[in-house]
Protein backbone atom coordinates (compact mmCIF):
# COMPACT_ATOMS: atom_id res chain seq x y z
CA UNK A 1 0.00 0.00 0.00
CA UNK A 2 1.38 3.41 -0.87
CA UNK A 3 1.69 5.85 1.98
CA UNK A 4 -1.05 8.41 2.23
CA UNK A 5 -0.04 12.03 2.91
CA UNK A 6 -0.71 11.35 6.62
CA UNK A 7 1.66 8.40 6.65
CA UNK A 8 4.43 10.39 5.00
CA UNK A 9 4.09 13.14 7.59
CA UNK A 10 4.10 10.53 10.35
CA UNK A 11 7.24 8.81 9.01
CA UNK A 12 5.95 5.28 8.73
CA UNK A 13 8.20 2.96 6.72
CA UNK A 14 6.72 0.78 3.99
CA UNK A 15 6.53 -2.88 4.97
CA UNK A 16 6.02 -5.87 2.73
CA UNK A 17 3.53 -8.58 3.67
CA UNK A 18 6.35 -10.87 4.79
CA UNK A 19 7.92 -8.14 6.98
CA UNK A 20 4.70 -7.37 8.88
CA UNK A 21 3.81 -9.92 11.54
CA UNK A 22 0.35 -8.34 12.01
CA UNK A 23 -0.38 -9.25 8.40
CA UNK A 24 0.22 -12.91 9.33
CA UNK A 25 -1.25 -13.50 12.81
CA UNK A 26 -1.21 -17.00 14.25
CA UNK A 27 -4.67 -18.50 14.76
CA UNK A 28 -4.03 -18.98 18.49
CA UNK A 29 -3.44 -15.22 18.86
CA UNK A 30 -6.91 -14.28 17.52
CA UNK A 31 -9.48 -13.56 20.24
CA UNK A 32 -12.22 -12.02 18.07
CA UNK A 33 -12.64 -11.26 14.41
CA UNK A 34 -15.02 -9.71 11.94
CA UNK A 35 -14.84 -9.09 8.20
CA UNK A 36 -12.34 -6.20 8.40
CA UNK A 37 -10.51 -6.46 11.73
CA UNK A 38 -8.99 -8.73 14.35
CA UNK A 39 -8.60 -8.64 18.12
CA UNK A 40 -5.33 -10.29 19.12
CA UNK A 41 -3.63 -11.35 22.32
CA UNK A 42 -0.73 -8.98 23.00
CA UNK A 43 2.44 -11.11 23.06
CA UNK A 44 4.09 -8.65 25.46
CA UNK A 45 1.19 -7.69 27.75
CA UNK A 46 1.50 -4.69 30.03
CA UNK A 47 -1.37 -5.96 32.22
CA UNK A 48 -3.53 -9.08 32.38
CA UNK A 49 -6.07 -8.93 29.54
CA UNK A 50 -4.05 -6.50 27.36
CA UNK A 51 -5.16 -7.03 23.76
CA UNK A 52 -4.72 -5.43 20.35
CA UNK A 53 -7.08 -4.45 17.55
CA UNK A 54 -5.83 -4.36 13.97
CA UNK A 55 -7.31 -3.97 10.51
CA UNK A 56 -6.92 -7.06 8.34
CA UNK A 57 -5.69 -4.82 5.53
CA UNK A 58 -2.18 -3.47 6.02
CA UNK A 59 -2.61 0.17 6.96
CA UNK A 60 0.23 1.97 8.77
CA UNK A 61 -1.80 4.24 11.08
CA UNK A 62 -5.29 5.19 12.21
CA UNK A 63 -5.29 7.94 9.59
CA UNK A 64 -4.94 5.29 6.85
CA UNK A 65 -8.07 3.37 7.91
CA UNK A 66 -11.31 3.49 6.00
CA UNK A 67 -14.47 4.49 7.89
CA UNK A 68 -15.63 0.86 7.69
CA UNK A 69 -12.37 -0.36 9.23
CA UNK A 70 -12.75 2.12 12.09
CA UNK A 71 -16.26 0.79 12.74
CA UNK A 72 -15.03 -2.81 12.56
CA UNK A 73 -12.31 -2.13 15.11
CA UNK A 74 -14.78 -0.32 17.34
CA UNK A 75 -17.13 -3.32 17.22
CA UNK A 76 -14.30 -5.60 18.35
CA UNK A 77 -13.26 -3.27 21.19
CA UNK A 78 -16.82 -3.45 22.52
CA UNK A 79 -16.85 -7.23 22.21
CA UNK A 80 -13.47 -7.56 23.95
CA UNK A 81 -14.57 -5.22 26.75
CA UNK A 82 -17.68 -7.31 27.37
CA UNK A 83 -15.63 -10.52 27.48
CA UNK A 84 -13.00 -9.04 29.80
CA UNK A 85 -15.59 -7.58 32.19
CA UNK A 86 -17.39 -10.94 32.33
CA UNK A 87 -14.20 -12.93 32.91
CA UNK A 88 -12.52 -10.56 35.38
CA UNK A 89 -14.66 -8.69 37.92
CA UNK A 90 -11.54 -6.88 39.24
CA UNK A 91 -11.48 -4.66 36.13
CA UNK A 92 -12.68 -1.14 36.99
CA UNK A 93 -11.45 0.89 34.00
CA UNK A 94 -9.65 0.82 30.65
CA UNK A 95 -7.10 2.69 28.58
CA UNK A 96 -7.47 2.48 24.79
CA UNK A 97 -4.80 3.97 22.59
CA UNK A 98 -2.67 3.88 19.50
CA UNK A 99 0.78 5.20 18.63
CA UNK A 100 1.19 6.88 15.25
CA UNK A 101 4.50 7.57 13.58
CA UNK A 102 7.99 7.11 14.95
CA UNK A 103 7.87 10.26 17.07
CA UNK A 104 4.49 9.13 18.43
CA UNK A 105 6.12 5.94 19.72
CA UNK A 106 4.95 3.57 16.99
CA UNK A 107 7.31 0.64 16.56
CA UNK A 108 5.12 -1.75 14.53
CA UNK A 109 3.95 0.05 11.41
CA UNK A 110 0.63 -1.75 10.97
CA UNK A 111 -2.14 0.21 12.66
CA UNK A 112 -3.02 -1.27 16.02
CA UNK A 113 -4.88 -0.18 19.12
CA UNK A 114 -4.03 -1.33 22.62
CA UNK A 115 -6.74 -2.04 25.19
CA UNK A 116 -5.40 -2.07 28.75
CA UNK A 117 -7.79 -3.29 31.44
CA UNK A 118 -7.26 -1.29 34.63
CA UNK A 119 -7.91 -2.22 38.22
CA UNK A 120 -8.29 -0.07 41.32
CA UNK A 121 -4.85 0.24 42.90
CA UNK A 122 -2.82 -0.90 39.88
CA UNK A 123 -1.09 2.53 39.99
CA UNK A 124 -0.65 4.87 42.93
CA UNK A 125 -2.13 7.77 40.98
CA UNK A 126 -3.73 6.83 37.65
CA UNK A 127 -5.13 10.34 37.14
CA UNK A 128 -4.01 11.81 33.84
CA UNK A 129 -4.00 8.41 32.10
CA UNK A 130 -2.60 8.75 28.59
CA UNK A 131 -1.42 12.29 29.37
CA UNK A 132 1.42 10.60 31.26
CA UNK A 133 3.37 10.22 28.03
CA UNK A 134 4.49 13.69 29.13
CA UNK A 135 4.71 13.13 32.91
CA UNK A 136 5.16 16.81 33.71
CA UNK A 137 1.82 17.51 31.95
CA UNK A 138 -0.18 14.69 33.55
CA UNK A 139 -1.39 16.89 36.40
CA UNK A 140 -3.61 19.62 35.05
CA UNK A 141 -5.61 20.94 37.98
Amino acid sequence: MANTPHSNVLQTPELTFSECFFCQPKSEEILHENELALCLVDNHPVVKGHCLFIPKRHAPTYFDLTPDEVLAINELTQRARERLMTEDPTITGFNLGTNMGSSGGQSVFHCHFHLFPRRDGDQDNPRGGVRRIFPEKARYN
